[in-house]
């Protein structure tokens, strides 16, 4: 299996330890923060859909759009469960085609970050700002060049999780700041044996200054940009940063 087919099928044992409530609620703070309307909000990359699910339980109209199949059946899972009224599209970012305007878009856990190119980048800025709602705003986090190189760099990672063990390696590019990712699950099945899959992937990072360009470009405002996972300025160790961009033209 490949192209996130298996890494859809590990997903969520592998992010076990994010409360997703927690993060919507801080996604909703900023958006209460920056004036954002409480309507129609948009998942974007929204794997298989633990957030486009708290953002439901929390009243707000989503839409969840991913470009992995693998993923989105993931997603109806939890929809079937919990009964919210969730539509997903299976969409590339980069050619974003919605129904109508977005009040609210929000990507998150590094989406943007697995994007192939700065090209790619500006696309799908571009595409959000098409759907976005006058004075909408568009929320993201991004991992920074100093993650990449630091924290991700060249090292290994290993999971050793209920009935799943997985190797998590990656490959630093430092003309780049390019992280290719390599991943090998292995499941145990009901006789105690272990069957491999195999996944992999990449992640790009850009300075913050071409970031700012791009969405200023692509007829956003930046309306604010925090450290993770809080209201502080960005510092110049900051593994990821998150923007509050507001659509102005």
């Amino acid at each position: 299996m490949s192209g996130y087919r298996s890494f859809a099928y590990f997903y969520d044992a592998l992010t076990e330890n994010i409360s997703y409530r927690e993060r919507a609620e801080y996604f909703d703070s900023l958006i209460k923060k920056h004036g954002g309307r409480k309507n129609i909000l948009l998942d974007l990359a929204c794997g298989t859909g633990s957030l486009s699910e708290a953002f439901s339980e929390m009243g707000y109209d989503v839409i969840g759009v991913d470009s992995s199949e693998d993923m989105l059946n993931a997603a109806l899972d939890k929809k079937f469960e919990s009964g919210h009224n969730i539509q997903y599209l299976c969409q590339d970012m980069t050619n974003l085609d919605m129904f109508g305007t977005i009040d609210v878009t929000v990507c998150a856990l590094d989406g943007i970050n697995h994007l192939s190119s700065l090209a790619d980048i500006e696309k799908t800025f571009e595409r959000v700002s098409l759907f976005c709602e006058p004075e909408g705003l568009f929320l993201f986090d991004i991992n920074t060049p100093h993650k990449h190189k630091n924290i991700l760099g060249d090292n290994t990672f290993v999971y050793d999780l209920d009935d799943v063990y997985c190797v998590w390696q990656n490959f630093y590019s430092k003309n780049d700041n390019r992280v290719d990712m390599s991943l090998d699950f292995f499941e145990r099945d009901e006789n105690g044996l272990y069957r491999r899959y195999e996944d992999g992937f990449s992640e790009i990072a850009f300075d913050e200054s071409i970031i700012d360009g791009l969405l200023e470009k692509c007829g956003f405002e930046i309306a604010g940009k925090y450290d993770y996972d809080s209201f502080d300025p960005p510092r110049a160790d900051s593994e990821k940063l998150v923007y509050a961009a507001r659509k102005v033209r």
